[in-house]
Protein backbone atom coordinates (compact mmCIF):
# COMPACT_ATOMS: atom_id res chain seq x y z
CA UNK A 1 0.00 0.00 0.00
CA UNK A 2 1.42 3.35 -0.83
CA UNK A 3 1.16 5.86 1.99
CA UNK A 4 1.70 9.70 1.88
CA UNK A 5 3.88 11.50 4.50
CA UNK A 6 3.58 14.90 4.93
CA UNK A 7 6.35 16.67 6.87
CA UNK A 8 9.89 15.72 6.49
CA UNK A 9 11.04 16.42 9.35
CA UNK A 10 12.35 14.07 12.54
CA UNK A 11 8.70 12.69 12.89
CA UNK A 12 8.38 11.97 9.41
CA UNK A 13 11.44 10.76 7.89
CA UNK A 14 11.17 8.08 10.98
CA UNK A 15 7.64 7.41 10.24
CA UNK A 16 8.90 6.60 6.06
CA UNK A 17 11.60 4.10 7.52
CA UNK A 18 9.26 2.82 10.26
CA UNK A 19 6.62 1.90 6.57
CA UNK A 20 9.21 0.53 4.51
CA UNK A 21 10.01 -1.77 7.37
CA UNK A 22 6.76 -3.12 7.79
CA UNK A 23 6.35 -3.70 4.02
CA UNK A 24 4.61 -0.48 2.86
CA UNK A 25 5.58 2.41 0.25
CA UNK A 26 5.89 5.27 1.85
CA UNK A 27 6.72 8.81 0.00
CA UNK A 28 7.40 12.20 2.27
CA UNK A 29 6.16 15.61 0.85
CA UNK A 30 8.12 18.52 2.73
CA UNK A 31 7.48 22.19 2.10
CA UNK A 32 10.59 23.20 2.54
CA UNK A 33 12.93 23.87 -0.89
CA UNK A 34 16.03 21.68 0.79
CA UNK A 35 16.07 19.87 3.62
CA UNK A 36 19.78 21.62 5.90
CA UNK A 37 20.59 20.72 9.05
CA UNK A 38 19.50 22.96 11.21
CA UNK A 39 18.46 23.93 15.04
CA UNK A 40 19.45 22.65 18.51
CA UNK A 41 20.22 19.81 20.40
CA UNK A 42 17.55 16.85 20.75
CA UNK A 43 17.31 14.20 23.30
CA UNK A 44 16.30 10.57 22.49
CA UNK A 45 15.05 8.56 25.82
CA UNK A 46 15.61 4.96 25.48
CA UNK A 47 12.17 3.64 24.78
CA UNK A 48 12.29 5.95 21.49
CA UNK A 49 16.60 4.67 21.17
CA UNK A 50 14.69 1.14 21.32
CA UNK A 51 12.91 2.00 18.09
CA UNK A 52 15.40 3.43 16.54
CA UNK A 53 17.32 0.36 16.75
CA UNK A 54 14.98 -1.67 15.70
CA UNK A 55 14.87 -0.11 12.24
CA UNK A 56 19.18 -1.04 11.71
CA UNK A 57 20.30 2.57 12.79
CA UNK A 58 22.44 1.64 15.99
CA UNK A 59 25.47 2.25 14.26
CA UNK A 60 24.60 5.52 12.42
CA UNK A 61 23.26 6.93 15.92
CA UNK A 62 26.35 5.68 17.87
CA UNK A 63 28.44 7.22 14.97
CA UNK A 64 26.77 11.11 15.41
CA UNK A 65 25.12 11.38 19.46
CA UNK A 66 26.78 11.36 22.67
CA UNK A 67 24.87 9.17 25.37
CA UNK A 68 24.49 11.42 28.57
CA UNK A 69 25.14 9.25 31.85
CA UNK A 70 23.61 11.72 34.59
CA UNK A 71 20.48 14.42 34.83
CA UNK A 72 21.13 16.90 37.34
CA UNK A 73 18.89 19.46 38.65
CA UNK A 74 20.25 22.37 40.62
CA UNK A 75 18.99 25.61 42.02
CA UNK A 76 19.88 29.13 40.59
CA UNK A 77 22.67 29.29 42.22
CA UNK A 78 24.32 25.55 40.86
CA UNK A 79 23.18 23.52 44.50
CA UNK A 80 22.13 20.46 43.71
CA UNK A 81 18.44 19.51 44.78
CA UNK A 82 18.46 15.73 42.64
CA UNK A 83 19.94 14.00 40.41
CA UNK A 84 20.08 10.42 38.85
CA UNK A 85 21.91 8.37 36.14
CA UNK A 86 20.07 7.96 32.51
CA UNK A 87 20.53 5.67 29.89
CA UNK A 88 22.41 2.70 30.39
CA UNK A 89 24.07 3.90 33.87
CA UNK A 90 19.88 3.64 35.02
CA UNK A 91 19.52 0.08 33.68
CA UNK A 92 18.06 0.45 30.42
CA UNK A 93 18.86 -2.12 28.12
CA UNK A 94 19.70 1.32 25.65
CA UNK A 95 21.40 4.38 25.91
CA UNK A 96 20.04 7.70 25.73
CA UNK A 97 21.36 10.05 23.25
CA UNK A 98 21.77 13.81 22.78
CA UNK A 99 22.12 14.80 19.19
CA UNK A 100 22.20 17.95 17.19
CA UNK A 101 18.61 18.16 16.02
CA UNK A 102 19.34 18.92 12.26
CA UNK A 103 22.58 16.11 12.21
CA UNK A 104 19.81 13.51 13.51
CA UNK A 105 17.70 14.52 10.29
CA UNK A 106 20.42 14.11 7.64
CA UNK A 107 21.16 11.28 9.18
CA UNK A 108 17.69 9.64 8.49
CA UNK A 109 16.90 11.78 5.47
CA UNK A 110 20.00 9.62 4.11
CA UNK A 111 18.55 6.24 5.24
CA UNK A 112 15.36 7.04 3.67
CA UNK A 113 16.62 7.88 0.18
CA UNK A 114 19.22 4.74 0.85
CA UNK A 115 16.38 2.36 1.59
CA UNK A 116 13.70 3.83 -0.33
CA UNK A 117 15.68 4.99 -3.29
CA UNK A 118 16.57 9.21 -4.36
CA UNK A 119 13.02 10.42 -5.16
CA UNK A 120 11.32 8.86 -1.71
CA UNK A 121 11.53 12.33 -0.09
CA UNK A 122 10.09 15.21 -2.46
CA UNK A 123 10.55 18.77 -1.33
CA UNK A 124 9.78 22.07 -2.08
CA UNK A 125 5.90 21.09 -2.40
CA UNK A 126 3.44 22.94 0.35
CA UNK A 127 0.42 20.30 1.51
CA UNK A 128 -2.99 22.51 0.49
CA UNK A 129 -5.57 19.79 1.34
CA UNK A 130 -7.01 16.74 1.02
CA UNK A 131 -10.31 14.83 0.04
CA UNK A 132 -11.40 10.96 0.97
CA UNK A 133 -12.99 8.17 -0.93
CA UNK A 134 -14.04 4.89 0.06
CA UNK A 135 -10.41 3.60 -1.41
CA UNK A 136 -7.90 6.71 -0.85
CA UNK A 137 -7.03 9.63 -0.42
CA UNK A 138 -6.15 12.50 -2.68
CA UNK A 139 -3.58 14.86 -1.45
CA UNK A 140 -3.03 18.50 -2.95
CA UNK A 141 0.28 19.95 -3.34
CA UNK A 142 1.47 23.15 -4.09
CA UNK A 143 5.39 23.18 -5.80
CA UNK A 144 6.57 25.97 -4.60
CA UNK A 145 9.59 26.04 -7.73
CA UNK A 146 6.93 26.79 -10.64
CA UNK A 147 3.56 27.67 -9.05
CA UNK A 148 1.84 24.45 -10.06
CA UNK A 149 -0.91 22.26 -8.63
CA UNK A 150 0.58 18.50 -7.30
CA UNK A 151 -1.89 15.70 -6.89
CA UNK A 152 -0.30 12.23 -4.78
CA UNK A 153 -3.36 9.25 -4.77
CA UNK A 154 -2.47 6.99 -1.74
CA UNK A 155 -4.25 4.51 0.63
CA UNK A 156 -3.49 6.88 3.41
CA UNK A 157 -2.08 9.91 4.36
CA UNK A 158 -0.38 10.94 7.47
CA UNK A 159 -0.21 14.02 8.87
CA UNK A 160 3.66 14.66 10.56
CA UNK A 161 3.73 18.65 9.26
CA UNK A 162 4.61 19.55 13.04
CA UNK A 163 2.69 22.16 15.61
CA UNK A 164 1.57 24.06 12.51
CA UNK A 165 0.29 21.40 10.98
CA UNK A 166 -1.42 22.02 7.92
CA UNK A 167 -3.24 18.42 7.90
CA UNK A 168 -4.18 18.48 11.43
CA UNK A 169 -6.02 22.33 10.11
CA UNK A 170 -8.03 20.46 7.80
CA UNK A 171 -9.29 17.82 10.10
CA UNK A 172 -9.67 20.52 13.32
CA UNK A 173 -10.38 24.38 11.07
CA UNK A 174 -11.32 26.24 14.16
CA UNK A 175 -8.66 25.19 16.74
CA UNK A 176 -6.87 28.32 15.92
CA UNK A 177 -3.10 29.10 16.83
CA UNK A 178 -0.71 27.22 19.59
CA UNK A 179 -0.79 28.19 23.04
CA UNK A 180 1.43 29.63 24.83
CA UNK A 181 2.58 30.01 28.80
CA UNK A 182 4.49 33.17 28.30
CA UNK A 183 8.19 31.88 28.46
CA UNK A 184 10.39 32.14 25.85
CA UNK A 185 13.51 29.98 25.03
CA UNK A 186 16.84 31.34 23.98
CA UNK A 187 18.61 28.45 22.63
CA UNK A 188 22.15 28.21 21.29
CA UNK A 189 25.34 25.92 20.61
CA UNK A 190 28.52 26.91 21.55
CA UNK A 191 32.20 25.21 21.72
CA UNK A 192 32.84 25.04 25.45
CA UNK A 193 34.79 23.31 28.24
CA UNK A 194 33.08 20.05 29.68
CA UNK A 195 30.34 21.03 31.89
CA UNK A 196 31.40 18.79 34.91
CA UNK A 197 32.11 15.19 33.94
CA UNK A 198 31.52 15.94 30.25
CA UNK A 199 28.68 13.77 29.97
CA UNK A 200 25.57 15.63 32.42
CA UNK A 201 22.21 17.05 31.27
CA UNK A 202 22.08 19.93 33.82
CA UNK A 203 18.74 21.85 34.65
CA UNK A 204 19.15 24.82 36.70
CA UNK A 205 16.41 26.99 38.25
CA UNK A 206 13.05 26.68 39.60
CA UNK A 207 9.93 28.15 37.99
CA UNK A 208 9.32 28.27 33.97
CA UNK A 209 10.92 31.66 32.90
CA UNK A 210 13.81 31.07 35.55
CA UNK A 211 15.52 28.21 33.85
CA UNK A 212 18.93 26.98 32.29
CA UNK A 213 19.57 23.82 30.53
CA UNK A 214 23.04 22.69 29.44
CA UNK A 215 24.28 19.69 27.76
CA UNK A 216 26.80 18.26 25.17
CA UNK A 217 25.58 17.14 21.95
CA UNK A 218 29.01 16.71 20.11
CA UNK A 219 32.32 16.00 21.53
CA UNK A 220 35.85 14.54 19.54
CA UNK A 221 37.78 14.12 22.90
CA UNK A 222 36.98 12.16 25.70
CA UNK A 223 38.84 13.92 28.86
CA UNK A 224 39.91 17.45 28.23
CA UNK A 225 39.01 19.63 25.19
CA UNK A 226 36.19 21.50 24.23
CA UNK A 227 32.17 20.21 23.52
CA UNK A 228 29.79 21.39 21.53
CA UNK A 229 27.25 22.50 24.00
CA UNK A 230 23.86 22.77 24.00
CA UNK A 231 21.80 25.65 25.78
CA UNK A 232 18.82 27.14 26.59
CA UNK A 233 17.33 30.20 28.64
CA UNK A 234 13.97 30.89 30.04
CA UNK A 235 12.85 34.62 29.49
CA UNK A 236 9.87 36.21 30.60
CA UNK A 237 9.32 39.68 28.39
CA UNK A 238 7.31 41.96 30.38
CA UNK A 239 5.95 44.56 28.03
CA UNK A 240 5.81 41.43 25.34
CA UNK A 241 8.68 39.97 23.31
CA UNK A 242 10.73 41.95 20.94
CA UNK A 243 9.74 42.25 17.32
CA UNK A 244 10.55 39.74 15.24
CA UNK A 245 8.54 36.93 16.12
CA UNK A 246 9.47 33.28 16.55
CA UNK A 247 12.89 32.59 15.49
CA UNK A 248 14.13 36.17 16.54
CA UNK A 249 17.87 35.89 16.56
CA UNK A 250 19.03 36.95 19.71
CA UNK A 251 22.34 39.08 19.97
CA UNK A 252 25.71 38.43 22.12
CA UNK A 253 25.27 41.34 24.06
CA UNK A 254 21.42 40.65 24.66
CA UNK A 255 22.42 36.84 26.06
CA UNK A 256 25.40 38.26 28.21
CA UNK A 257 22.93 40.80 29.84
CA UNK A 258 20.23 37.64 30.17
CA UNK A 259 22.64 35.13 31.31
CA UNK A 260 24.61 37.54 33.97
CA UNK A 261 22.06 37.41 36.81
CA UNK A 262 23.00 33.03 37.06
CA UNK A 263 25.75 31.86 38.72
CA UNK A 264 26.59 28.48 38.18
CA UNK A 265 30.12 27.63 39.06
CA UNK A 266 30.54 24.68 36.55
CA UNK A 267 29.97 26.80 33.51
CA UNK A 268 31.20 30.14 31.92
CA UNK A 269 28.33 31.46 30.87
CA UNK A 270 29.63 34.81 29.35
CA UNK A 271 32.05 32.88 27.08
CA UNK A 272 29.33 30.50 26.72
CA UNK A 273 27.05 33.35 24.80
CA UNK A 274 30.03 34.78 23.03
CA UNK A 275 30.80 31.43 21.80
CA UNK A 276 27.87 30.93 20.27
CA UNK A 277 27.16 31.22 16.71
CA UNK A 278 23.80 31.94 16.58
CA UNK A 279 21.18 32.15 19.34
CA UNK A 280 17.26 32.54 18.41
CA UNK A 281 14.89 32.90 20.53
CA UNK A 282 11.37 30.52 20.24
CA UNK A 283 8.10 31.39 22.36
CA UNK A 284 7.17 28.00 24.19
CA UNK A 285 3.99 26.77 22.78
CA UNK A 286 1.70 23.50 22.96
CA UNK A 287 -1.80 22.44 21.85
CA UNK A 288 -4.89 20.76 23.74
CA UNK A 289 -4.84 17.11 23.79
CA UNK A 290 -7.04 15.96 20.56
CA UNK A 291 -10.17 13.98 21.05
CA UNK A 292 -8.91 12.13 18.29
CA UNK A 293 -6.30 11.93 15.41
CA UNK A 294 -7.38 9.33 13.10
CA UNK A 295 -10.16 10.31 10.39
CA UNK A 296 -10.62 7.38 8.58
CA UNK A 297 -7.75 6.93 6.05
CA UNK A 298 -6.13 10.15 7.51
CA UNK A 299 -4.03 10.11 11.08
CA UNK A 300 -1.22 12.59 12.71
CA UNK A 301 1.48 12.06 14.69
CA UNK A 302 4.26 13.50 16.20
CA UNK A 303 3.82 17.27 17.34
CA UNK A 304 1.63 17.35 13.92
CA UNK A 305 -0.73 15.40 16.88
CA UNK A 306 0.79 16.24 20.07
CA UNK A 307 2.92 19.31 20.33
CA UNK A 308 4.04 19.61 24.42
CA UNK A 309 6.43 21.87 26.10
CA UNK A 310 9.98 20.78 26.39
CA UNK A 311 9.44 19.24 29.86
CA UNK A 312 11.32 15.82 30.78
CA UNK A 313 12.85 15.74 27.09
CA UNK A 314 9.77 13.88 25.76
CA UNK A 315 8.61 15.58 22.53
CA UNK A 316 10.81 13.44 20.22
CA UNK A 317 10.81 10.41 21.85
CA UNK A 318 7.12 10.39 21.69
CA UNK A 319 7.13 11.17 17.70
CA UNK A 320 9.42 8.42 17.52
CA UNK A 321 7.31 5.93 19.19
CA UNK A 322 4.38 6.88 17.35
CA UNK A 323 5.91 6.00 14.14
CA UNK A 324 6.26 2.54 15.27
CA UNK A 325 3.39 1.66 16.38
CA UNK A 326 1.64 3.29 13.46
CA UNK A 327 3.64 1.39 11.28
CA UNK A 328 2.72 -2.12 13.54
CA UNK A 329 -1.16 -1.42 13.08
CA UNK A 330 -1.17 -0.77 9.40
CA UNK A 331 0.75 -4.43 9.30
CA UNK A 332 -1.17 -6.11 11.33
CA UNK A 333 -5.03 -5.07 10.06
CA UNK A 334 -6.41 -5.40 6.73
CA UNK A 335 -8.15 -2.47 6.59
CA UNK A 336 -6.63 0.54 7.33
CA UNK A 337 -9.24 2.22 8.50
CA UNK A 338 -9.14 -0.14 11.23
CA UNK A 339 -5.18 -0.06 11.77
CA UNK A 340 -5.48 4.24 11.90
CA UNK A 341 -8.70 3.66 14.85
CA UNK A 342 -6.24 1.34 16.48
CA UNK A 343 -3.33 3.53 16.55
CA UNK A 344 -5.53 6.43 18.04
CA UNK A 345 -6.52 4.18 20.42
CA UNK A 346 -3.48 3.27 21.37
CA UNK A 347 -1.26 6.43 21.34
CA UNK A 348 -3.71 9.03 21.75
CA UNK A 349 -5.01 8.87 25.90
CA UNK A 350 -0.72 8.01 26.95
CA UNK A 351 0.48 11.10 25.20
CA UNK A 352 -2.40 13.27 25.83
CA UNK A 353 -1.74 12.98 29.37
CA UNK A 354 2.17 13.56 28.85
CA UNK A 355 1.11 17.16 27.39
CA UNK A 356 -0.77 18.09 30.52
CA UNK A 357 1.42 16.80 32.82
CA UNK A 358 4.21 18.83 30.96
CA UNK A 359 1.96 22.16 31.38
CA UNK A 360 2.61 21.25 34.85
CA UNK A 361 6.20 20.95 34.54
CA UNK A 362 6.32 17.32 33.96
CA UNK A 363 9.89 16.06 35.84
CA UNK A 364 10.83 19.56 36.60
CA UNK A 365 7.92 20.04 39.18
CA UNK A 366 11.67 18.58 41.36
CA UNK A 367 13.14 22.22 41.00
CA UNK A 368 10.13 24.36 41.22
CA UNK A 369 9.09 22.74 44.54
CA UNK A 370 12.70 22.65 45.68
CA UNK A 371 12.89 26.23 44.74
CA UNK A 372 9.26 26.85 47.10
CA UNK A 373 11.06 24.52 49.59
CA UNK A 374 14.13 26.34 50.15
CA UNK A 375 16.46 23.64 49.08
CA UNK A 376 16.58 20.02 48.53
CA UNK A 377 13.12 18.40 49.30
CA UNK A 378 12.58 15.69 51.75
CA UNK A 379 13.57 11.84 51.25
CA UNK A 380 11.62 10.21 48.09
CA UNK A 381 9.94 13.45 47.25
CA UNK A 382 12.08 13.87 44.01
CA UNK A 383 12.28 10.30 42.92
CA UNK A 384 8.24 10.21 43.33
CA UNK A 385 8.06 13.28 40.93
CA UNK A 386 10.39 11.65 38.79
CA UNK A 387 8.94 7.33 38.38
CA UNK A 388 5.46 9.48 38.47
CA UNK A 389 5.97 10.99 34.89
CA UNK A 390 7.96 7.70 33.14
CA UNK A 391 5.52 5.92 34.54
CA UNK A 392 2.62 7.79 32.17
CA UNK A 393 4.53 7.12 29.23
CA UNK A 394 5.45 3.57 30.20
CA UNK A 395 9.30 4.41 30.59
CA UNK A 396 10.11 3.38 33.63
CA UNK A 397 13.81 0.93 32.98
CA UNK A 398 10.97 -1.85 34.20
CA UNK A 399 8.29 -0.88 31.86
CA UNK A 400 10.95 -0.64 28.74
CA UNK A 401 12.72 -3.25 29.53
CA UNK A 402 10.85 -5.91 29.62
CA UNK A 403 8.20 -4.74 26.96
CA UNK A 404 7.58 -5.71 23.67
CA UNK A 405 9.13 -4.49 20.88
CA UNK A 406 7.15 -2.63 17.65
CA UNK A 407 9.33 -4.82 15.02
CA UNK A 408 6.23 -6.03 12.37
CA UNK A 409 8.27 -9.58 12.27
CA UNK A 410 7.04 -9.99 15.68
CA UNK A 411 3.39 -9.29 13.81
CA UNK A 412 4.22 -11.13 11.40
CA UNK A 413 4.98 -14.19 13.22
CA UNK A 414 1.90 -13.49 15.51
CA UNK A 415 -0.48 -13.69 12.68
CA UNK A 416 1.35 -17.18 11.55
CA UNK A 417 0.98 -18.26 15.03
CA UNK A 418 4.90 -18.71 15.77
CA UNK A 419 6.37 -17.55 18.91
CA UNK A 420 10.30 -16.91 20.37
Amino acid sequence: MKVTVVGGGIAGLTCALSLHAAGFAPRVYEAARKVEAVGVGINLLPHAVRELYGLGLDGVLDSVALPPHRLRYDDRTGGTVWEEPLGREAGYHWPQYSVHRGRLQMLLLAAVRERLGPDSVRTGLRFQGFEQTSGGVHAHFLDRSNGLPVVDDAGVLIGADGIDSAVRAQLFPHEGPPKGNGVHMWRGVAHHPHVLDGRSIVVAGGTPGAKFVAYPIEDSATGAGDALVNWVLEVRHPSGPPPGGPGRRVTAAEARAGLSPWQLPWIDLQALAERSSAIFEYPMLDRDPLPRWSFGRVTLLGDAAHPMYPMGMNGGSQSVVDTRVLAWCLARESDPVDALRRYDRMRRPAVNAIVLANRNLGPEEIIARAEEHGGTLPAGWAERIATRYKRLGRATVAQVNSGSSWTVRAVAADREGLHG
